[in-house]
Order: structure tokens, then C-alpha cells, then sequence
């Protein structure tokens, strides 16, 4: 995968998250929001190397790309 297909994930999950969901509201929802999604991502990491699954690794990746970019837009960019 290359770092623009990679990115283009980002922006699909990003505009399904924001779709689906409304914006967040503050800081300190953003940062929970986040590491919650950091810490799917880690339950995975933490999993032995031969028992991980890279489509869940993936998909948590992008999903954390997608949240750190609605805390740009929604709590950065739009106070």
C-alpha cells in the first residue's frame, strides 16, 4: 500500500465518521475518542506477531488517522 492509498482510507473513514456521527465537542472528547481507538489498536499489537490480524491493524490505523484529523476540523479549526 502506498502512502497515498493509505491516506485516501483516511479520508473515506473520516467522511463515514463524520456522517455517522456528530462532531466533537470538546478537547478532552476528541483525546478520549482517540485513545480509545488506541487502545483497540494496542489490544491487537499486544497479540503475538503470528496471531494478529493485519486487515484489524489496518483498520484501527486509519481509524485513528480519520479521528486525529475530525479533532483538527471539529475542535482545532472550529472552536
Amino acid at each position: 500500500m502506498t502512502s497515498f492509498e493509505a491516506i485516501n482510507e483516511v479520508c473515506k473513514e473520516y467522511h463515514r465518521a463524520t456522517q455517522a456521527n456528530r462532531p466533537l465537542a470538546s478537547a478532552h472528547e476528541g483525546y478520549a475518542v482517540i485513545k480509545g481507538e488506541l487502545d483497540e489498536l494496542w489490544e491487537e499489537v499486544r497479540k503475538r506477531h503470528d496471531e494478529r490480524d493485519p486487515a484489524r491493524l489496518r483498520q484501527e490505523a486509519t481509524q485513528i488517522g480519520a479521528t486525529a484529523l475530525r479533532f483538527l476540523t471539529d475542535v482545532v479549526y472550529e472552536p
